[in-house]
């Protein structure tokens, strides 16, 4: 990247990271992947129990492996061949866990995380249960507002992720939001955290890079 944008995206994470600490949010800037996980070593205790939501951003920046290492108590919800059930039994026990993990939509200058989810399990443990969230994202998910987040979403997060799960649904052939009725509609939970009331639970770790969708 070149180093002027790479400056100017610096700044606007740090821009960004001010707004969180005044909404009650704790926001870190990370120079690498390699400082993601150090930070993550920090915020997060040895055996500790940790899940986390669908991201590719977990796997691109290598949290899925990190969690997989045998560090920490980790509820795969990646595991091959679990049947609906056990997933379901995953997502439930995902309210227990000590740290939660996830990446985000879409997250404004002003300090607020924008999220939309199929089935509820992400955005519902991102609000409450777990005694912490760690939100990971590159700087490509920094948007200036809620309405410049709310059309992320449509122009970019769910079409990718539609195309990605082979979804049944007409943003998947023609590349951006048709606010369908498919019975495989992706976009059904729509949240917006504006503040937190318990102070160290939501982490934003920013990376200077564009991670996932």
């Amino acid at each position: 990247m070149d180093k002027n944008i790479t400056w100017i995206n610096e700044k606007r994470i740090e821009k960004t990271i001010k707004a969180l600490e005044k909404n009650n949010m704790n926001g870190y800037l990370a120079k690498d992947t390699d400082d993601i996980i150090n930070i993550i070593k920090e915020l997060v205790d040895e055996k500790s129990l940790v899940a986390c939501g669908g991201s590719m951003t977990l796997f691109k920046t290598g949290i899925i492996d990190l969690l997989r290492s045998g560090r920490y108590n980790f509820l795969d919800r990646y595991e091959e061949n679990l049947s609906p059930q056990e997933m379901k039994e995953i997502f439930r026990k995902s309210f227990c866990a000590d740290a939660y993990f996830t990446s985000t939509n879409a997250i404004t200058e002003e300090g607020e995380l924008y999220n939309v989810d199929g089935m509820g399990n992400r955005v519902a443990a991102m609000l409450y249960g777990p005694d912490k969230v760690i939100v990971v994202c590159g700087v490509n998910k920094i948007v200036k507002n809620i309405d410049e987040a709310i059309n992320r979403n449509k122009v970019v997060s769910a079409p990718a992720n539609a195309k990605r799960l082979n979804a049944k649904t007409p943003c998947k052939e023609v590349g951006y939001c048709m606010d369908c009725s498919s019975s495989e509609r992706i976009c059904c939970e729509y949240t917006i955290i504006k503040k937190q009331r318990i102070p160290n639970r939501i982490h934003i770790i920013f990376i200077n890079e564009s991670f996932g969708y």
